[in-house]
C-alpha cells in the first residue's frame, strides 16, 4: 500500500511540477498574423520596416491585382494616408498657382474619407461580406493609380498648357480612373453578392470618377 502511494504521489507531484515553458517561435522567423507573433519585444526599427514592407506590398498589389487576399487580411490605413495627403498637397499647390477656386487641402481629405465611407456603408447595406476598415484600406489603395496620373499631369502642365498636353493629361487620368476602378473591384467583387454586384459598382465608379475629375482639372 505505501508503494501504492508513493507511486500516486509522485505521478501527482510530477503533474504539478510539470514543465510549464511555452514552446514559441522567435517572431522574425514568423508571419505578421500568425498565432504565435509578438511584437512588444522587437525593436523599433523592425518593426518599422516590417510596416513600411507591408504598405509597399499592398501597393504593389494594387498597380497589378492578382493577389487579393493580403490586403484584405492584413488591412491598415497608412497607405490610404499617404495617398492622400500626398494628392491633397499637389492639388491644392497647383490649384493656388493655377486656379483662384481651386480645392483646399480640408477638402480633398473629406471627399477622399467621407466618399470611402459612403461606398463602404453601401456596400454593407447590400450584403457585402466585408468589414468597414477592410473596405476603406482598399478604396484608399485603389488610389494610387490616380496618383501616378496626377504625378505625370503635374510634370506636363510644367512643361506646357497646350492642347496636345491636355489631350495627354486627358489620356493619362482616363488611364488611372479605369485602374482604379477594376483594381478595387477585384478586390472587393467578390465580397458582394452575384446579383447585387453592379449595384455597388456605380458608387466606386463614381468616387473615382469624382476623384479622376479633380485630377483632370485642378493638376
Amino acid at each position: 500500500m505505501e508503494t501504492k502511494l508513493e507511486v500516486s504521489n509522485h505521478i501527482s507531484n510530477s503533474h504539478l511540477h510539470g514543465d510549464m515553458t511555452i514552446n514559441s517561435t522567435r517572431h522574425s522567423e514568423q508571419q505578421p498574423g500568425a498565432h504565435n507573433f509578438y511584437t512588444l519585444d522587437e525593436p523599433i526599427k523592425e518593426t518599422i520596416y516590417r510596416d513600411v514592407k507591408a504598405v509597399g506590398l499592398k501597393f504593389y498589389h494594387v498597380l497589378s491585382p492578382t493577389e487579393k487576399f493580403s490586403i484584405l487580411r492584413d488591412w491598415d490605413l497608412w497607405g490610404p494616408l499617404v495617398l492622400c495627403t500626398f494628392m491633397a498637397t499637389i492639388l491644392h499647390g497647383s490649384a493656388d498657382n493655377v486656379h483662384d477656386n481651386g480645392p483646399e487641402f480640408a477638402q480633398i481629405f473629406l471627399i477622399v474619407w467621407i466618399g470611402a465611407a459612403v461606398v463602404t456603408l453601401n456596400s454593407k447595406l447590400l450584403g457585402g461580406n466585408i468589414s468597414f476598415f477592410q473596405s476603406v484600406c482598399v478604396l484608399g489603395y485603389c488610389l494610387t493609380p490616380l496618383a501616378v496620373a496626377l504625378t505625370i499631369c503635374a510634370v506636363l502642365l510644367k512643361v506646357n498648357s497646350s492642347k496636345v498636353i491636355f489631350v495627354l493629361r486627358l489620356i493619362t487620368t482616363s488611364i488611372g480612373f479605369f485602374w482604379a476602378t477594376y483594381a478595387s473591384f477585384m478586390f472587393l467583387g467578390d465580397s458582394q453578392p452575384p446579383n447585387r454586384k453592379v449595384l455597388s459598382v456605380y458608387p466606386i465608379f463614381l468616387f473615382y470618377f469624382i476623384m479622376s475629375w479633380l485630377v483632370i482639372s485642378h493638376s
